[in-house]
């Protein structure tokens, strides 16, 4: 059982250090049962899950009274421990009675290294390459892929499978990267200060995802020497540039498998002999190998092949460093929870190595620090692993808010992961309302469902209705203000500051809108990527809730003697929020002077506000 009168682990009055620790931490634990209930001892039983599930007991005696309730306190050394603690109380009494309480999960974490701040403090903007802009149409011939390209910027992605059945993704737009330079200084008013770019690398299908040739920047998006000029372009203006690195598997049609014989290298489905045919797995050569979710197209790598190990992370002029060396400055690891731990470990080395300001931020879709994946508790946020995590868990949270869900689960959700991760894990996460790997924010929003129910076809020719439409924007406002003041890098996927429609892929992937996007919104979205730039408890600040009950959220980021707040209502009744200072709207300019029942803040129906201290007052 727990009873937070008892012990409460995210008081310090209960437990000190607050959340994770790192190792060599001595952690103090106090109990405080009523003293009416006659306890004489307690005890504190710690599981060591990393170290074989080694048990140790720690006495907690008497250390006095407080009012109405007996106290009993003692400390745990972790020591040079990194991993998760299991911990659970047991209270004893004279006549033999007893109370367990637990169990409850202690993080344990390697502080050796300093993580780099930047990546967590600042907008994030991810884009689609391929969707984002072209300058011209390009031409497919001679690329690999058979692929075709779509006249029209405008036009719908394909998704009907060809005359085998298949859904080959070969249809492109012709994004580039010149499109982005030429856009850099929109996402510079935008606030951005990461682009964060799903893959570029030469492959097959317009995803990129099944890699062709790692050391080739997709000749569709330009060359190795226009990758490089990018990222000057985007440094001079005081942008990061943050890498997709697909290494759990390759692309059948790539240089190292070559399944389809494009490449003028000898792949593993071409030859036993190839310098590549250690890195696959075959149950039967050459049609029956391990692949990405059975995905043949996508055959996946063994990652701890020595030759592939060096290509990709430990030699000199491997992947990862090269990259960084022509100006990228982070990866998001693909699937991070399918790539061994010490794969992850052995990048993160080579990444501070190359570049010590360098981040590696992990794609994991539940709690990172209790993942687990092939029956094995995961390193990704011990320290020496990935810095931060793709916060899916906050986009469950926040969705299942404005959808009509109550504010204290978002807070509770919240509160575990914050209680669960060290600092650097829960300031470093990618925060978002949406990926290219869910629906569009705005449709789901608007239109309340994912709508699987339905065909393909009706979702791919699916508008939202005018109704549907401003309910998905009043909803958006409101999380897209949550979004930025929440601990963690609020990160944008291109378009939605547009406005852009869609379910899921390819239709949260079509192009973006750049002559009929809603200029409105992206105004909304400029403004908060301003506040977060300005507004300093916004980029590192600590969380104090405020209100969170019903359909009311209302918390602030506090920095010092600084603070900002974001309140948001997402009911259909005007409510209000209490302040202990005067507050104005940074949004609007709207003042709340201090009465004598404090700074009262009106919150129409779906609306929100980012208060700040009003000096004038």
């Amino acid at each position: 059982m727990r009873d937070a009168q008892i012990y409460n682990s995210r008081d310090p009055a209960y437990k000190e250090p607050y959340g994770a620790v790192p190792s060599g931490t001595r952690v103090r634990f106090r109990l405080r049962p009523p003293r009416g209930q006659g306890y004489s001892r307690g005890l504190l039983t710690a599981r060591f899950e990393q170290r074989e599930q080694e048990s140790v007991t720690v006495p907690l005696p008497w250390s006095g009274r407080e009012g109405a309730r007996d106290c009993f306190e003692g400390t745990l050394p972790v020591g040079d421990y990194v991993g998760l603690v299991w911990y659970s109380f047991r209270l004893e009494s004279l006549d033999g009675r007893s109370l367990e309480l637990g169990e409850y999960q202690l993080t344990v974490y390697d502080a050796a290294e300093e993580v780099p701040a930047w990546f967590g403090e600042g907008v994030t903007y991810q884009i689609f390459p391929d969707r984002f802009r072209r300058t011209v149409i390009p031409d497919p011939a001679g690329m690999v892929g058979g692929r075709w390209v779509h006249p029209g910027w405008d036009e719908s992605p394909e998704y009907r499978p060809d005359g085998r059945g298949e859904i080959r993704n070969r249809d492109f737009f012709g994004g580039s990267l010149a499109g982005v330079r030429e856009k850099l200084p929109y996402l510079k008013g935008l606030g951005v200060e990461t682009i964060y770019f799903n893959p570029i690398f030469e492959a097959a299908e317009n995803h990129r995802y099944g890699t062709g040739d790692y050391e080739k920047i997709d000749p569709m998006l330009g060359t190795n020497g226009e990758f490089s000029a990018l990222c000057h372009e985007a440094h001079r203006l005081g942008m990061h540039v943050l890498l997709d690195g697909v290494f759990n598997h390759t692309g059948f049609v790539s240089r190292y498998f070559n399944g389809d014989g494009s490449y003028p290298d000898t792949g593993a489905h071409q030859s036993q002999d190839s310098p590549y045919y250690p890195w696959f797995r075959f149950q039967h050569w050459p049609d029956q190998y391990d692949s990405w979710w059975g995905v043949y197209s996508l055959p996946a790598v063994n990652e701890s092949q020595p030759g592939y190990l060096d290509y990709i992370i430990r030699g000199e002029d491997s992947i990862v460093r090269r990259w960084l060396r022509a100006g990228a400055d982070g990866w998001r690891l693909d699937v991070a929870d399918e790539l061994p731990d010490s794969f992850i470990h052995a990048l993160h080395a080579a990444v501070r190595a190359e570049k010590p300001w360098a981040v590696v931020i992990g794609e994991v879709w539940e709690d990172g620090s209790t993942k687990i994946a092939y029956g094995a508790r995961r390193h990704h946020i011990w320290g020496g692993h990935c810095d931060g995590l793709m916060n899916y868990p906050f986009r469950s949270g926040l969705l299942a808010y404005l959808l009509g869900g109550d504010a204290g689960r978002f807070q509770e959700d919240m509160e575990t992961l914050r209680e669960n991760y060290p600092p650097f894990a829960w300031h470093s996460a990618m925060n978002f309302l949406g990926t290219h790997d869910t629906p569009r924010i705005l449709t789901l929003l608007g239109v309340g469902s994912d709508c699987r129910e339905h065909t393909r076809a009706w979702r791919a020719d699916f508008r939202m209705s005018p109704e549907q439409r401003t309910l998905g924007l009043a909803r958006l406002r409101l999380g897209t203000l949550v979004l930025f003041a929440f601990p963690g890098s609020p990160t944008i996927y291109y378009g939605d500051e547009a406005g852009m429609e869609g379910f899921e892929d390819p239709f949260n992937r079509r192009t973006y809108p750049w002559d009929h996007g809603d200029p409105d919104l992206a105004d909304w979205y400029a403004a908060l990527g301003r506040a977060r730039r300005e507004l300093s408890p916004l980029r590192r600040g600590d969380i104090r809730w405020l209100r969170a009950q019903g359909r009311v959220l209302a918390f602030a980021r506090v920095l010092g003697g600084e603070w900002a707040a974001a309140a948001v209502n997402a009911g259909e009744r005007t409510e209000a929020v209490r302040l202990p200072w005067a507050a104005r709207d940074w949004m609007t300019g709207e003042r709340f002077p201090v009465t004598g029942e404090g700074c009262v803040v009106p919150l129409p129906p779906l609306s929100g506000r980012l208060l700040v201290s009003d000096e004038v007052q």
